[in-house]
């Protein structure tokens, strides 16, 4: 069965009335009918024949038929049923030849089933309301699954804070951890008009490359922690917010000076880099404190 035309909004309005089929807003349900950005956001992900992708909220499969005619092999997580039915219709062919498997249902809770049964892919994208991708992105790096490449279409603002530097406003735990992961890039801002229906705000690719972590002490799981914890209370110093992570007699003073931070410092003013060095003097301190 053919598609509608990608590029028609009044093609997919009469398509989805047809076929008794709604937006749901819940989903953060949008098609990209710009073909220009679903090209250039295509391009972001650097795809070779044969490379394993995994796309989240394929939809109708706009993004889906761009993946699959540069020859990737494609898995695709659709939460919506009627999404799910057009799909197999759509890609038939795709799925009897083995280039796409439709993965129905939430991805958020079928991720790690897909990793044990088929494998971790080398990259992955989506087109995501901010609930999903931080939920998403913090739980793959908290369990240590990072992929090569992850393309992102998220909110602008959403984009911003993932990219954000230290000091700036938008500088959050979730800053830190994409960055712990991966090296963040904003890419192409896409207008309301490239979607339909036309969303309220304007939304940006971003961009991530996996770190090499592979030499790092830190626990990711005991990593996320140490960073939430810190900016659990914005307005408190880091030293008053990391009291809690100390034991023995451990003097905060002394682990903040191991690692060049003040003691009247904020979590929004501190790097990466540097709350990686703290969550290993923290590790190496507990350690003493337990032979003790």
């Amino acid at each position: 069965m053919n598609h509608p035309d990608y590029n028609s909004p009044s093609e997919l309005k009469t398509f989805l009335e047809q076929n008794g089929m709604a937006m749901q807003k819940r989903f953060g349900q949008n098609f990209m009918v710009n073909p220009s950005a679903r090209s250039k956001i295509a391009c972001c992900l650097d795809l070779h024949a044969g490379e394993r992708l995994w796309e989240v909220g394929p939809g109708l499969g706009c993004m889906t038929e761009e993946f699959l005619s540069r020859g990737a092999s494609v898995t695709a997580f659709e939460i919506d049923r009627g999404f799910v039915s057009a799909l197999h219709r759509f890609f038939s062919q795709q799925e009897q030849d083995g280039s796409l498997f439709i993965a129905e249902g939430d991805v958020l809770r079928l991720w790690k089933d897909e990793i044990r049964m088929h494998g971790q892919p080398s990259k992955i994208a989506g087109n995501l309301p901010y609930n999903i991708a931080a939920t998403f992105i913090a739980d793959t790096i908290t369990e240590n699954v990072l992929f090569d490449r992850c393309v992102f279409t998220v909110q602008k603002e959403v984009a911003q804070r993932m990219a954000a530097r230290p000091g700036s406003a938008g500088y959050s735990a979730f800053s830190v951890l994409c960055q712990y992961g991966y090296t963040v890039k904003t890419g192409i801002s896409l207008g309301p008009g490239s979607f339909w229906p036309r969303p309220a705000v304007v939304s940006q690719a971003v961009i991530m490359e996996k770190k090499d972590r592979d030499s790092s002490p830190c626990s990711s799981r005991r990593f996320a922690h140490l960073v939430h914890t810190l900016f659990s209370a914005r307005r408190k110093t880091v030293l008053n917010n990391m009291k809690p992570l100390l034991s023995g007699e451990t003097q905060p003073e002394a682990v903040l000076e191991k690692c060049g931070i003040k003691t009247n410092e904020r979590a929004e003013n501190i790097s990466v880099e540097t709350f990686v060095l703290l969550d290993s003097v923290l590790s190496e301190t507990a350690k003493t404190d337990r032979l003790s």
